[in-house]
């Protein structure tokens, strides 16, 4: 063989691979952003991630996650949504409150949003209606936060003689706040008294609840919002040390030993959430993927917490839960 067609031989044997590896398709990058901690939400990614591989994406396979996390300061999720953008994200997921989710509508222009949390997105105007969101951005609501008037009625039944009442609100996020007051100035009897109590740390935590045992509060609820599901451990632990009744927006708080539950699951919506991230990566437009909402909420009731806290739980309480944690 001759020199020069041993190396036009060999050129094209090295070209060719070079050409079929530039045919294949990038691997896909999704933005998760969470104005909460990874720490504590171990298992809501866990969720996410399962709801992609229903889609056929396994992270590290065919498909590559970058976590954006705020830790409980929502000052910082604009920056982390605007940096998710500068990365070309093919997705961005925006998990846990409507600061966050504002946040990413705003950075993300030109990119698919998809989103999880508990408010109305239509009032905050991230989607035209439910059923034709529109535009980029869909997703998963709870609803937990219309549920604040029922809750209310729960700890009546659990606790007949009380007439004072708190609820945990973070200040930071004036949709939830607002939703709140407009649904339990409805529902409160004109004999109870309703405190809010506006808690965005650790610090506010502890505080709170100094206050409420020199109020002497009878019970208290607790908001479906990312800092209190970050900081339910010290949550329940406070909640426990005080002995105060607290009805909590979801499972994950009454799975963990909070006395009762009342809302839609905050793991399936970030599962849901992961499905749809999944069907736009496959081609699918937000625009026209109808925002999903829960079609159950459970009640839950711990017995044990119940117990351990002294509290007897009325028969017509534990018929009516749909589960009870013994």
């Amino acid at each position: 063989m001759k020199r020069r067609e041993f190396i036009t031989l060999l050129g094209g044997t090295v070209a060719w691979p070079l050409a079929a590896r530039a045919q294949q398709p990038a691997t896909p990058v999704v933005g998760y952003l969470d104005a909460g901690a990874p720490e504590t939400s171990a298992r809501f990614v866990a969720a996410f991630r399962k709801g992609l591989s229903e889609t056929g994406y396994a992270e590290g396979r065919n498909v590559a996650i970058e976590y954006r996390w705020g830790y409980n300061n929502y000052d910082r999720v604009s920056e982390l949504a605007s940096d998710l953008v500068r990365r070309q994200v093919s997705v961005l997921a925006a998990m846990g409150a409507s600061p966050t989710v504002l946040a990413a509508k705003a950075a993300a222009t030109g990119i698919p949003v998809v989103f999880g949390f508990g408010g109305d997105p239509v009032q905050l105007g991230l989607v035209a209606s439910l059923s034709r969101p529109g535009g980029n951005v869909t997703g998963v609501v709870t609803m937990n936060v219309e549920l604040a008037a029922k809750r209310l009625g729960l700890l009546h039944e659990l606790v007949p003689g009380a007439t004072r009442f708190a609820v945990f609100v973070n200040p930071n996020n004036p949709a939830i706040v607002a939703a709140t007051r407009d649904a339990l100035a409805v529902a409160a009897a004109a004999t109870s008294q309703i405190e809010f109590f506006a808690v965005k740390d650790n610090i506010d935590l502890n505080a709170a609840f100094a206050s409420l045992a020199q109020k002497r509060t009878d019970a208290l609820m607790v908001t479906p919002e990312s800092v209190f599901v970050s900081r339910r451990v010290q949550l329940l632990t406070l909640a426990a040390r005080h002995a105060l009744p607290t009805i909590y927006p979801s499972r994950e708080f009454a799975e963990a030993g909070g006395l009762m539950s009342y809302g839609s699951s905050f793991t399936d919506m970030h599962r849901q959430a992961g499905i749809y991230t999944g069907r736009i990566l496959r081609g699918e437009k937000p625009a026209e993927l109808p925002v999903l909402q829960p079609t159950t909420f459970e009640f839950i009731i711990n017995l044990q917490t119940a117990q351990a806290l002294g509290i007897d739980v009325p028969p017509t309480l534990l018929a009516r839960a749909d589960e009870v944690i013994e």
